[in-house]
């Protein structure tokens, strides 16, 4: 029983969802008590009031299976960062390659990061071939969201899985 009531008649719906009618709410409880349930009120705006009868226990179980079930479908996403240098050898990028991988497999974003130091910033051409080498290299399990950019003194090219 909900102790928030106040109105003096309220409606009452059957376990089964037929309307019993507008009722007074000690013939209301005592309808629910008839069934052996409880009497909730599930539109307390409505004029007048709308209460079921039904198991109060039951109902708040389904209620988290439900939004258990919600949370179980929902995807989620982490955005892994990798950060090259535009000399960055061959066999280190294979490995940070590897990295990606693994990472968009599990179904993550990747953000590639080329950072320039210094006079570096004169190969910003060598960073830009560099993401688009990434971007082929990862071509069958990702695809580019965001195209190479400059932010200050980094490149950014982020890549999200198929």
């Amino acid at each position: 029983m909900n102790q928030g009531i106040r109105a003096r008649e309220v409606r009452v719906i059957d376990p089964d969802g037929n309307q019993l009618g507008i009722l007074p709410i000690r013939e209301a409880l005592q309808a629910a008590s008839e069934f052996g349930l409880d009497l909730v009120e599930v539109s307390p705006t409505a004029n007048p009031p709308v209460c079921k009868i039904m198991d109060y226990g039951r109902f708040k179980y389904e209620q988290t299976k439900k939004q258990q079930e919600a949370k179980k479908k929902q995807t989620t996403f982490q955005i892994k960062e990798i950060k090259v240098r535009p000399k960055t050898g061959e066999h280190d990028l294979q490995t940070k390659l590897g990295h990606m991988k693994k990472f968009l497999e599990r179904k993550d974003k990747v953000k590639v990061t080329v950072m320039f130091r210094g006079r570096e910033i004169a190969l910003s051409g060598r960073g830009r071939e560099l993401l688009e080498h990434i971007a082929i290299a990862l071509e069958d399990i990702a695809v580019v969201e965001q195209l190479p950019k400059f932010e200050g003194r980094t490149m950014i090219m982020v890549l999200s899985p198929k």
